[in-house]
């Protein structure tokens, strides 16, 4: 079961890791834009399409890999202080209750949405560019399985923990610093 959860956890990984790159191409197309905007007074009319797309892009498929880190912001007065086994009890509890009924609500819907808008060819009315905007409609049905499986993934997860009372490794990806400062002051002492 370890093997399947780590399995999981690569692909939401490797998949966050990729439209990581979404930044660089936010970051450069912005940059291109404020520089023909205000210095030769030539905007463009795909910037901002481009940069909506890019940052819903991001914005969806980050939430797979955020999963896979427990790096969603959690409201833990009490919760930290259970006992581990009490711990998974409440997160697969709430995962059946909440999580996948939304993320089932947004594949279903997703995949609704996403298949009128290759049906229509649909474009973008925001700006004169016209810019096709049913290839990134595409991401929020394949956002909702990446978390289902991604949810599936943590549901073992819990199951392992409720068995033995230890939460399951996560992979080791990016430390905020201030993760990185206290483990080296811990280690220091």
């Amino acid at each position: 079961m370890e093997r399947i959860v780590h399995h999981i956890e690569t692909l939401s990984v490797w998949v966050g890791r990729a439209f990581g790159w979404c930044i660089l191409i936010l970051t450069l197309s912005v940059s291109y834009e404020v520089v023909v905007r205000y210095v030769f007074n030539a905007p463009t009319v795909w910037a901002f399409d481009m940069m909506v797309q890019m940052y819903g892009a991001l914005f969806l498929m980050a939430g797979p890999y955020a999963l896979a880190q427990d790096s969603h912001v959690r409201g833990d007065v009490l919760y930290r202080l259970f006992p581990v086994r009490w711990q998974a009890r409440i997160d697969f509890f709430l995962y059946i209750l909440f999580f996948f009924p939304g993320m089932l609500a947004l594949f279903w819907f997703g995949y609704e949405i996403a298949k009128d808008s290759w049906r229509y060819q649909e474009v973008s009315w925001n700006s004169p560019a016209r810019i096709q905007i049913y290839f990134f409609k595409s991401l929020i049905p394949v956002a909702g399985l990446l978390l289902i499986i991604q949810g599936i993934a943590e549901m073992i997860r819990c199951w392992i923990a409720m068995r033995t009372g230890v939460w399951l490794q996560r992979i080791d990806d990016v430390r905020e610093t201030e993760d990185i400062h206290m483990s080296g002051e811990q280690a220091a002492e």
